[in-house]
């Protein structure tokens, strides 16, 4: 089905997270580029390149102490090679909007599709995103001074190191009238380069409401479940309770 294939398909763009989920992943080496900024909201763009060609990705985030929450909706993406009609039969079935918790405390990512009414528990599958940060060493190397999006930053260098000698490079740009927030990161890890872009920067504590799947929404336990189930019974060939309800 081309629906399923347009899925799959960006999801391999946009460098899914763990678990299989689309967005960033802000835990772990990258939850430490942000220093004493650990509770915020923005606007964020991300800007992915690799083998599977450039996807730039609009989207909301909520973020706090390693949790995150990035809501997306796929119709805004630029970039992204889908089958034809993938993307209007996606926003016909309601899945075209997709926000992505991440728990690293709990090592788990849910995927909720408000248009379905149903979410993904999925286990995270990358260590690295629950490493605390206090394990972690940060080395920062000024570059230069420049602006980005009307900041005065200062270009820096940035090399995280883990416990086991892995070392995570970053540039990072950071505003001056922000207490340092990264207003802009580029990294590259795993044959992928990503630029992160923050726009509508508040460091406001989001509400602890955010980083949970909404209640009366159906749960899986796994994304290709809830999408053939959800699929189905949008089609009219559901019959019952859908695997994984609870």
């Amino acid at each position: 089905m081309a629906l399923s294939l347009g899925v799959t398909t960006v999801f391999a763009q946009v460098g899914p997270r763990g678990g299989g989920a689309p967005g960033p992943n802000l835990g772990g080496a990258m939850n430490k580029l942000f220093g004493a900024n650990q509770a915020f909201t923005a606007t964020l763009e991300v800007q992915n390149s690799g083998d599977n060609g450039d996807v730039t990705i609009p989207g909301k985030i909520s973020f706090d102490n390693g949790k995150s929450r990035f809501e997306m909706n796929m119709t805004e993406m630029r970039g992204a090679q889908m089958p034809p009609n993938a993307m209007q039969q996606m926003k016909a079935m309601g899945m075209d909007s997709i926000v992505t918790i991440a728990r690293p405390d709990l090592k788990v990512t849910y995927l909720v599709y408000p248009g379905l009414n149903s979410y993904a528990q999925m286990a995270e599958r990358d260590p690295s995103a629950s490493v605390s940060p206090d394990d972690l060493k940060i080395e920062t190397e000024k570059i230069a001074a420049e602006t980005v999006d009307g900041h005065d930053c200062v270009k820096n260098k940035v090399t995280v190191t883990d416990k086991e000698g892995g070392k995570h490079v970053s540039t990072v740009w950071n505003a001056a009238d922000l207490k340092g927030f990264p207003v802009k990161i580029v990294t590259s890890e795993g044959g992928n380069n990503a630029t992160l872009l923050f726009k509508n920067i508040s460091l406001t504590k989001p509400a602890a409401g955010s980083f949970e799947p909404p209640a009366g929404l159906t749960k899986y336990d796994d994304m290709q479940t809830m999408m053939q189930t959800e699929m189905m019974k949008k089609m009219g060939g559901g019959r019952g309770l859908p695997p994984g309800q609870q």
